[in-house]
């Protein structure tokens, strides 16, 4: 039976519900009356300064990604295009991920840190190398990271966690520091997730993989991960553990997409009932190629044109939660998904354990192929010349405004009103310490354009007295 407030996994996503909600998917894909509907239902609400979107249930938003009316698409990609605009500017959130360590008990065959895997090399970095490592992602640039770690209780406990998030907080190298570390790691207990929350953890994200849940015994052969309710269930521990912001994530390719797509919004949806707020983050990996992993093995692949829509149809469904797309994807294929809804990315990203304190990029410890290999400096010149602010910022972290906090002020718009300058001033830190000169031209012109674009004089002014201070040598300021 279907209870989103239910806290068991097979009712909050119930696979009946799914086969139903595809049914009257596809049964109303050609119902133009419908779909306008939807999309009217989903659009951006102007109130003065505010604006509210009202979203869309899993029923809705599944009706959208059935359509296949090139004209009604259209209409879905400017609405998502807008949506983005009216919550998230054109903000870009940067990141980078952490690999600490790819020793793993489980047998996940579609990642090659699996046990099985007897040929990769397995490695687990010390607190010295992750020393290095921080140092290295601080010398381009980066204050907001995301670790990742296989699941290992003996190699990997969560004491090795928090240690190494205690490390990385604490080294401070020129004017470099990560202000925010998000956690990427195995489901695990309520009072583990305490401890993650007592360590200042940004967000606690967990990727379902797939929320068909045969396909996911099947795929999560032994191991830990296996459980697949254990697993679904992660969120709410977390979220009772006091984490106040969690990211969902599935991978696409394991499963027919329309099937992980209704599942996705449900465990959102759940989130929102039950905790009274949703996702901070949605992420959209695909299966790519790595060691031991051939992706043309999973016949449910997904192609740029799928991908897009599956994008924007999540950014109308759920207007205010932040989506990521990573490396995993070449340069063209997030430029395009960057307009339909993405707020954050990587740049500069090594998926292997100790990539970055090496001069040339290692492939052996490798836990999907990059696609995109730019610098990060490269990626930040590429989003300014597309039009966009690359943000370093991690002020409403700092500042308590996470959870129902950021939704509130996100739900209004508000938001804007810290974000904007915040974003163009940790730009101006990263233009003034790791910027190539042809990167500080262009940002510095962009700044001096977007400080116009903040509404409020008095936030205005201060914005310019700060990014001054910044040029003068001072840093860390925020709104």
């Amino acid at each position: 039976m279907y209870d989103k407030y239910s806290l068991k996994a097979e009712e909050f996503i119930n696979h009946e519900e799914i086969l139903k909600t595809l049914e009257y998917a596809e049964k109303n894909k050609n119902n133009k009356e419908l779909i306008n509907q939807i999309l009217e239902k989903a659009r951006p609400v102007y109130n003065g300064k505010s604006v509210s979107c009202a979203g869309l249930d899993h029923r809705e938003a599944s009706v959208l990604l059935a359509c296949k009316d090139n004209e009604l698409i259209e209409k879905m990609y400017a609405l998502a295009q807008e949506i983005k605009q009216a919550f998230y500017g054109n903000r870009i959130v940067m990141f980078a991920p952490l690999y600490l360590s790819n020793y793993c008990v489980n047998s996940c065959v579609y990642c090659p840190y699996h046990i099985k895997n007897k040929h990769i090399a397995r490695k687990k970095l010390t607190q010295e190398e992750i020393k290095k490592e921080v140092i290295a992602l601080q010398d381009m640039g980066h204050k907001r990271l995301a670790i990742e770690s296989g699941e290992d209780p003996v190699n990997n406990p969560i004491e090795y966690i928090l240690e190494s998030i205690k490390t990385i907080y604490s080294i401070k190298h020129k004017n470099g520091a990560i202000r925010r570390v998000n956690v990427n790691i195995a489901a695990t207990t309520e009072e583990n997730y305490k401890k993650l929350k007592d360590a200042g953890i940004g967000t606690y994200i967990l990727f379902q993989e797939t929320y068909h849940k045969e396909s996911y015994e099947k795929l999560h052969p032994a191991g830990p991960k296996h459980n697949y309710a254990y697993h679904t269930e992660a969120m709410d521990r977390a979220m009772n553990a006091g984490i106040d912001d969690v990211g969902l994530g599935v991978l696409f390719g394991l499963e027919l997409y329309k099937y992980e797509f209704a599942g996705l919004l449900m465990h959102a949806e759940h989130l929102e009932a039950v905790h009274g707020v949703g996702p901070h983050t949605i992420s959209v990996p695909r299966v790519k190629r790595a060691d031991d992993i051939d992706p043309n093995v999973f016949d449910n692949g997904i192609d740029d044109d799928t991908f897009s829509k599956i994008t924007a149809c999540i950014r109308i469904a759920v207007p205010y939660t932040g989506m990521i797309i990573s490396t995993r994807e070449n340069e063209s294929c997030r430029n395009k998904l960057l307009k339909l809804g993405v707020s954050q990315i990587s740049g500069g990203s090594r998926t292997s354990v100790g990539g970055y304190s090496e001069k040339d990029r290692p492939h052996e410890t490798e836990q999907f192929d990059v696609s995109d290999q730019r610098e990060l400096d490269e990626v930040v010149r590429w989003l300014m010349k597309l039009g966009y602010i690359p943000s370093f910022c991690t002020a409403c972290y700092r500042e308590g405004r996470t959870g129902d906090r950021f939704m509130s002020l996100c739900k209004t718009g508000q938001i804007q009103n810290c974000c904007h300058p915040n974003a163009l001033m940790t730009l101006k830190e990263f233009l003034e310490d790791y910027a190539s000169p042809e990167t500080a031209k262009i940002g510095n012109e962009l700044i001096t354009k977007e400080l116009e674009n903040i509404p409020n004089p008095k936030t205005r002014a201060i914005a310019k007295e700060y990014i001054e201070n910044i040029h003068n040598g001072k840093r860390d300021f925020r709104f």
